[in-house]
């Protein structure tokens, strides 16, 4: 395979990221990639997509607008339905490359936008298959189970401080951790001391631009964020959705039950068992079964065959 720097246009700000294409000739068929909360292009999304590339399947990797190396203000800036369009042109973006089958496109998604995928399946029919791994699917429950009544309390209140400061002067902004090592005494998005050991090795080994950080707004919009309108609408699209057993940082029984609303019968629900959520950054052996699982169904769904090749 070979890796190529790529760039496009979303919306007026650079996107940039890099295409994995398979060894061979011919137009191939080719899967986006984008990652979750603060995330940026390094953090394990490369061994996915040599793995589908290794399969036949070309893949693109993108850093979101505000993050990593794509352009953008405010910095670390999270705004879910500009993510979606960023995957949207990517998409486009895909389509007028040289090739690339325009007709066989996929998508794949983790955490946050594992959840992103699931409203692309239901929102734009260039998709033709999709990966949703341990999604977010209702910012709302999540923010409130994993913070707890007196933490979602602290939560709100800085939402609303943030509000006030952006309605007074419009430059001004609060920001808080993606994570934390103390969530008693630091407020952070998503309070789990793992997450934060987890980032910050994978930030010291792979990930240099990852920053442990990110708007206050930003929490704003995800207490906002619910895919339950639109599985309903994923009728056709192939669907894997990928859930970490016991996952209580995006909760599996919520990532299960709105697997439940989807309609399609070209769906399968895979469990991953003695896995959590931060296992599938930090071991290796969890990222092989689920890159794995990734790569047969997209080789299924988009070059119609079982078996990945390679």
């Amino acid at each position: 395979m070979r890796r190529e720097d790529i760039e496009f246009d979303s919306e007026g700000t650079t996107i940039r990221g890099w295409l994995y294409r398979p060894d061979g000739a011919g137009d191939t068929p080719a899967v986006v990639l984008a990652g979750g909360w603060c995330y940026v292009r390094e953090l394990v999304m490369p061994y996915y997509a040599e793995a589908f590339a290794s399969a036949g399947i070309a893949a693109l990797v993108i850093d979101y607008r505000n993050l990593g190396s794509s352009g953008g203000e405010p910095r670390q800036h999270l705004d879910p339905w500009a993510q979606i369009r960023d995957y949207q042109n990517a998409l486009s973006f895909l389509e007028r490359t040289d090739g690339i089958d325009a007709g066989r496109l996929g998508a794949w998604g983790i955490s946050y936008s594992g959840g992103h995928v699931l409203i692309l399946a239901a929102t734009d029919p260039r998709v033709k298959a999709i990966v949703s791994q341990i999604p977010v699917v209702d910012g709302y429950r999540n923010m409130r189970r994993i913070h707890g009544t007196l933490g979602y309390r602290r939560l709100w209140e800085a939402v609303l401080e943030d509000r006030r400061l952006r309605a007074e002067d419009p430059g001004k902004r609060l920001y808080l951790p993606h994570a934390s090592e103390k969530p008693d005494e630091e407020l952070s998005s998503w309070p789990f001391p793992e997450t934060k050991r987890t980032f910050a090795q994978l930030q010291a080994t792979e990930a240099p631009l990852y920053q442990n950080s990110s708007t206050m707004e930003s929490v704003d919009l995800l207490l906002n964020y619910d895919v339950s309108p639109f599985v309903p609408r994923i009728y056709d699209t192939p669907s894997l959705m990928l859930v970490a057993q016991g996952d209580d940082l995006t909760l599996w029984d919520l990532e299960i039950e709105s697997y439940n609303r989807i309609p399609t019968t070209k769906k399968k629900l895979v469990v991953l068992a003695d896995t959590s959520h931060m296992t599938l950054y930090s071991d290796r052996s969890k990222l092989s079964i689920a890159a794995d699982e990734a790569s047969r169904w997209f080789a299924t769904h988009l070059l119609g065959h079982d078996t990945p090749a390679g």
